[in-house]
């Protein structure tokens, strides 16, 4: 059985129209995933989840640093949270995440799979047997 952690949380789109609305989310980590994240937002109408995956140690390094190149940037925000900037083709959204939230998650992803141990966590047999279907 994979070890995982998953924390639940309201965010809100500083940048979008309605930047007070709270929106739910999830931030999930898996050990058999050691080096990502993943940002995922709950289906809307008859859609799917909405999942971003991206670097743990972006996540953790953006908390207090700007950071991040491309498709996803991780800054410090304020007033306590955290922006996760997200681009794709369509358009960009930044999501505003409680930073205490971020920090305890990241606690508990840490305590399943330290930094520096991530390796010693993949399966690339898995890795390569996902790619190839």
């Amino acid at each position: 059985m994979t070890a995982a952690t998953c924390w639940s949380t309201t965010v809100t789109l500083p940048e979008g129209p309605f930047p007070h609305v709270s929106l739910e989310a999830r931030l999930r980590f898996d050990a058999s995933l050691p080096y990502a994240v993943c940002l995922a937002f709950p289906p809307v109408g008859y859609g799917d989840e909405v999942q971003w995956f991206f670097a743990r140690d972006l996540l953790n390094e953006g908390r207090h640093a700007p950071t991040g190149h491309g498709d996803v940037t991780v800054a410090p925000g304020p007033e306590g949270r955290v922006l996760v900037t997200l681009s794709a083709q369509d358009g960009r959204a930044v999501i505003s995440i409680p930073s205490d939230t971020v920090t305890a998650f990241l606690l508990d992803s840490f305590n399943l799979v330290p930094a520096g141990s991530e390796t010693g966590h993949l399966d690339i047999d898995a890795v390569l047997d996902r790619l190839l279907r």
